[in-house]
């Protein structure tokens, strides 16, 4: 007996409407289909690092379920297909929504089991993802529509959607969105349009179990909307179980995930980058006062540039110094730089550093102003009218872009002193900002009697990857000198001093010897401290591995990932 009183005139509505259904069906699932892998990826990239290798596995593992899912649907019977559908719907919707929260829980409270929580819903997923396809054309077989003109149109859409999806991922949800909120904006997007289609098949009676079918999509409604509602108070939760000290502070950019703890008690205050400590305020003026006031006191520069330091700590360093004319930063993270600026516990640590400081961002035409500002410092001085007199100390201009498209970007300046503050090469992206090309470009803008102050991460726990930065500096004809000190946060910390060549190294070692003070207040390095850090002992320096890391043989990267913090 047929569920409609009119079967012609339900067939012909079928064939008019129930293709462009599941071709907008298609177009979601292609759109938050890559959206999920790539949230998928991000998170765990997030969470262990190495973002090319997290990427390529979890997309791939989301691939080759995709593949098994299309299998398995071949063994199953025609009987049902439309509740299928609506199963699959509900259950990716669900998965979906919940699996960046379900990850990141796995990850606080089963350490030990975290891998088996993140693939079960990396491939989850992926399984749903390729179930969808192969069971909507057999929907359109059941229905006797136009195989032929339809098999092309929902290909298409789905193609077509994974491109529209990439685009909004990257220009906009990254932007504005946590992670835990963006999966359930693309799974409600998805089940949305799934939605739109079950409630025609509803009206159309071609469903046969109705109330079964209603139930289930009201069970994934309210779920996606407490989930979407409290996404956030649930990350935070399980957040927390990654720090000792409470989280006062979290927030995803478009390039990274910043947390900030405070610990009350001990007065420390730690920002953390993508659950990698940046700094703790108990010791971080160690760490800056060894890579700005070395090279400061060597260079006497009236120009400086700083390449990365978004949270403004070197820039606090380097505007100590009265004869400063300019100081460029470039950081690529406009977010970072803006938390630095507004957020009360960095601003109290980076003593307000970005307070009168020029923003530039990159533009289409290159660089542009977005307001122009002077820094400058009260004299303790009155005029006449017994106004205060202040003293024009520097401009600061704050560059968001690329630091290696910066350093292409500019024809003929040169900074008097160099001063790269990027994290440790743990990834494709910021190896290159220790690569020889990227050297090479660097060497064309420091000035004659210019240098260059590096982190280089740690001599002892990272050995190789600290020599093979000096190797690298050296191949673009630079000289080197390496120095080190302990950062109790991070253990034995290495830097290293470059130059253009005017000296010989056992010159600049006499001009250290030389250095009796600093002309500004330090908070922790002396001048004897300071000669003592270019000290290191028998063999330190010495390795049989031999990388210089270029843009098409990434060898730090590995030397990073696979010789690193192995020492027991």
């Amino acid at each position: 007996m047929s569920l409609n009183p009119n079967p012609n005139q339900n067939s012909n509505s079928t064939a008019r409407l129930l293709p462009v259904l599941l071709a907008f069906c298609m177009f979601s699932t292609g759109a938050s289909g890559l959206v999920n892998e790539y949230v998928l990826a991000t998170i765990t990239t997030y969470i262990l690092g190495n973002s090319i290798e997290q990427f390529s596995i979890v997309i791939a593992s989301m691939m080759f379920m995709m593949g098994i899912s299309g299998l398995v649907q071949s063994k199953m019977s025609d009987n049902n297909l439309i509740g299928k559908f609506v199963t699959v719907e509900v259950f990716m919707a669900i998965l979906g929504a919940f699996s960046p929260l379900a990850i990141y829980g796995a990850y606080g409270y089963l350490t030990d089991h975290f891998l088996l929580v993140h693939y079960f819903f990396v491939l989850s997923v992926g399984f749903l993802i390729g179930f969808e396809i192969p069971l909507v054309m057999r929907i359109i077989e059941q229905n006797k529509i136009d195989l032929k003109t339809n098999l092309t149109l929902v290909y298409a859409m789905d193609y077509i959607g994974a491109f529209i999806g990439a685009i909004i991922w990257v220009k906009f949800l990254l932007k504005n969105y946590p992670l835990t909120e963006i999966s359930f904006i693309v799974a409600g997007f998805n089940f949305f349009i799934a939605l739109l289609t079950v409630i025609y098949f509803l009206h159309t009676n071609i469903i046969k179990k109705r109330w079964q079918t209603i139930s289930l999509v009201s069970i994934a409604i309210v779920a996606l909307a407490m989930g979407y509602t409290n996404n956030r108070e649930i990350s935070l939760l399980f957040e927390q179980k990654f720090y000792d000290d409470p989280v006062v502070y979290q927030q995803t950019t478009k390039y990274q995930h910043l947390v900030i703890t405070e610990n009350k008690k001990r007065g420390d205050i730690r920002l953390y980058i993508n659950g990698n400590t940046q700094f703790s305020s108990l010791d971080e003026k160690r760490y800056h006062d060894l890579l700005v006031h070395p090279i400061m006191s060597l260079a006497k520069p009236e120009h400086v540039l700083i390449l990365g330091g978004g949270d403004g700590l070197a820039l606090r360093e380097v505007l100590k110094y009265p004869d400063i004319e300019s100081v460029t930063l470039v950081d690529l993270d406009p977010e970072m730089v803006k938390l630095a600026a507004t957020n009360k516990y960095l601003r109290r640590i980076n003593d307000n550093a970005f307070d009168d400081a020029r923003l530039k961002v990159q533009s289409a035409g290159g660089l542009i102003d977005v307001s122009i500002r002077s820094l400058y410092l009260d004299t303790g001085e009155t005029d006449q009218q017994e106004n205060p007199v202040m003293q024009r100390v520097a401009s600061v201009t704050v560059y968001n872009i690329d630091a290696d498209q910066f350093i292409k970007k500019q024809s003929h300046t040169l900074w008097d002193a160099i001063i790269i503050d990027f994290p440790d090469p743990s990834s494709i992206e910021l190896g290159k900002l220790y690569s020889k090309e990227f050297y090479t470009h660097l060497k064309k803008h420091l000035s004659p009697t210019g240098f260059v102050s590096i982190q280089s991460t740690s001599p002892y726990h990272a050995k190789e990857v600290f020599l093979s930065i000096a190797l690298t500096l050296e191949s673009t004809g630079l000289k080197t000198l390496p120095f080190r000190q302990n950062i109790p946060s991070f253990g034995d910390w290495g830097f290293h001093l470059a130059w253009n060549g005017l000296w010989s190294k056992d010159e600049i070692k006499k001009k250290i010897k030389l250095v009796d003070g600093f002309e500004v207040k330090t908070d922790f390095i002396t001048a004897d401290l300071m000669r003592a850090s270019f000290a290191f002992g028998k063999g330190e320096l010495e390795s049989e591995k031999h990388c210089i890391n270029t843009l098409m043989s990434p060898c730090l990267l590995t030397q990073y990932l696979d010789y690193s913090w192995q020492v027991d």
